[in-house]
C-alpha cells in the first residue's frame, strides 16, 4: 500500500506537469505523513542530504564555468578550432563538437555547454549553409559530453550515491568520452559529406593558428590544471573545484580583462540560480528515495531485478534500456536518486564493477540530454535557432543511435572505463 502511495501520488504530480523536485518531495512527505514513519526525519534528511563534501563541489564548478562563459574562453577555443579546420568537410561542424568536448571539460553540464557553444557558433554554421536543425542537433548532441569528460557534475553525484571514488570516476570518464566525441565527429563528418557542408572559406595560416592556440591557452589550461592537481594528489576533487574558481577569475579579470567586479554580482546569481536547482533535485530526491526505502520499496525492488536473469550481461542490457526510457522523461540527478539505490545490492549480487558501471550509466544517461520530450539539451538548442524541437530532435537520430553504439561498446568492454583509474593507481578491481 505505502509503495502504491509514494510513486502513484509521484506520477499523478508529474502528470500535472509539477517540476520534478517538488513531485519527489511532495511524494515522499505525503507518504511518510500518512502512514507516520516520523515527520521529524524529514528536516533530519533535508540536512543530511546536503551537508556532503563531494556536493560541495557543485557550485564550485558551475561558479568556474559561467566565469568562464562571461571571460569569452568558448569563443576563443571555437576561433582556434575554426582556423585549422578551414573548409573542410564538415568543418564547422565538427568544430562544433571539439568545442563542446572542450567546453565540457570546464562547465560539467549539458545544457550549459549547448548555451554557450550554440551562441557561438550556431550562427556561423547557418550562414555557411548548415540547415539549421541540424546545427543544433549537433551542438546539443555534443554537449552530452559535458557529463562524460571530467569534471562531470553526473559523476560526482554518482560518487556521491555510491561511495564510489570521484576522483577515479573523473579518469574513467576520459577514455569514453574521447569515444563517445568521436562517434559524434564522424557522423557529423558523413552527413556533412552528403549535403555538401564545409567549414570557413579557407585554412588558417601557421601564424594565425599560433596566435590563436596562445588565446585559446588558458582555456585549454583548464582542465589540464584541475584534473593534473587531483591525480596528482595535489587537492580533492572538491577543492579542485575551488581551484577552478579562483583560476577562472584569474583569466578573466587578469588575462583576459572581459569581466568587471561588477559582472561578478550577476555572474553569482547566475551560478547560484543553477546550483540551487541542482541542489533543490538532490535534496528532494533523496528525501524520496530514503522514504521509498522505510516502506521497503528499494529492497523489493532489487530482489525483482536479480530475479529477471541470472546473467549480468542481460541484466545490463536491460538496465541500459530502462536508463534510456527513463532519460527522455527525466533529469540524469532524479534517476541516480531513483535508479542508483535500487542498483546497488544488484551489482553487488551480479558482481558487477560499480566504478565500470559507473561509466556505463552516465553514458547511458547523457544520450537522454538529447532525446524528447525532456531532452534538456534539445530545447536550449531549439531555443537558440528558434526552431521546432520535433525537426531538431529528428536530425539528432544519427548521433543518438551512435551513442547507443558507443555505450554498447563501453558496456562490453570495461578495459575502456578502467584502464586508466588503475594504471594510475586510483582504482582496484
Amino acid at each position: 500500500m505505502e509503495a502504491l502511495v509514494i510513486f502513484l501520488t509521484f506520477l499523478a504530480l508529474m502528470a500535472l506537469g509539477v517540476p520534478i523536485g517538488t513531485s519527489l518531495g511532495i511524494a515522499a512527505v505525503v507518504t511518510v505523513y500518512q502512514f507516520d514513519l516520523g515527520i521529524a526525519m524529514l528536516g533530519v534528511n533535508f540536512s543530511s542530504g546536503i551537508a556532503s563534501f563531494p556536493l560541495l563541489a557543485i557550485p564550485f564548478f558551475v561558479l568556474a564555468g559561467v566565469i568562464l562563459e562571461k571571460a569569452g574562453l568558448a569563443a576563443s577555443i571555437a576561433h582556434f578550432f575554426e582556423l585549422l579546420v578551414g573548409r573542410a568537410v564538415g568543418g564547422l561542424a565538427m568544430v562544433a563538437v571539439m568545442t563542446c568536448m572542450f567546453w565540457g571539460a570546464l562547465s560539467g553540464s549539458g545544457p550549459a555547454t549547448t548555451a554557450a557553444v550554440g551562441l557561438i557558433l550556431l550562427t556561423p554554421m547557418i550562414k555557411h549553409g548548415y540547415d539549421k536543425h541540424f546545427a543544433g542537433a549537433t551542438i546539443a548532441n555534443a554537449s552530452d559530453l559535458s557529463i562524460i569528460i571530467p569534471p562531470s557534475i553526473a559523476f560526482i553525484i554518482y560518487g556521491n550515491i555510491t561511495s564510489v571514488s570521484v576522483s577515479a570516476l573523473f579518469l574513467a570518464g576520459i577514455i569514453p568520452g574521447l569515444l563517445t566525441g568521436a562517434g559524434t565527429i564522424l557522423v557529423a563528418y558523413l552527413v556533412s559529406r552528403k549535403r555538401g557542408y564545409r567549414g570557413l572559406e579557407r585554412r588558417g595560416s601557421p601564424k594565425e593558428i599560433l596566435i590563436a592556440f596562445k588565446n585559446s591557452i588558458w582555456a585549454i589550461l583548464a582542465p589540464v590544471i584541475i584534473l593534473g592537481g587531483i591525480y596528482a594528489g595535489v587537492f580533492t576533487p572538491t577543492e579542485a573545484a575551488v581551484v577552478a574558481v579562483f583560476y577562472s577569475l584569474f583569466v578573466a579579470v587578469v588575462i583576459y580583462r572581459t569581466v568587471t567586479w561588477r559582472d561578478m554580482i550577476r555572474m553569482l546569481v547566475d551560478a547560484s540560480v543553477t546550483s540551487s536547482v541542482i541542489m533543490f533535485i538532490v535534496v528532494f530526491a533523496g528525501i524520496f528515495t530514503w522514504a521509498a526505502s522505510v516502506v521497503g520499496v528499494i529492497d523489493r525492488a532489487a530482489n525483482f531485478v536479480i530475479s529477471i536473469s541470472p546473467n549480468a550481461v542481460v541484466m545490463i542490457i536491460l538496465i541500459n534500456l530502462l536508463l534510456l526510457g527513463l532519460g527522455m522523461i527525466l533529469d540524469a540527478i532524479s534517476i541516480s536518486y531513483l535508479i542508483m539505490p535500487i542498483l546497488i545490492p544488484v551489482l553487488a549480487a551480479f558482481k558487477i564493477d560499480p566504478l565500470w558501471y559507473g561509466v556505463i550509466f552516465i553514458s547511458a544517461l547523457a544520450i537522454g540530454q538529447a532525446t524528447p520530450p525532456v531532452g534538456v539539451n534539445l530545447f536550449t538548442a531549439a531555443n537558440l535557432v528558434k526552431g521546432e524541437l520535433d525537426a531538431i530532435a529528428k536530425q539528432a537520430i544519427l548521433f543518438v543511435i551512435m551513442d547507443v553504439v558507443v555505450l554498447i561498446i563501453l558496456s562490453l568492454f570495461p578495459i575502456l572505463s578502467l584502464y586508466l583509474p588503475v594504471l594510475a593507481g586510483l582504482y582496484t578491481p
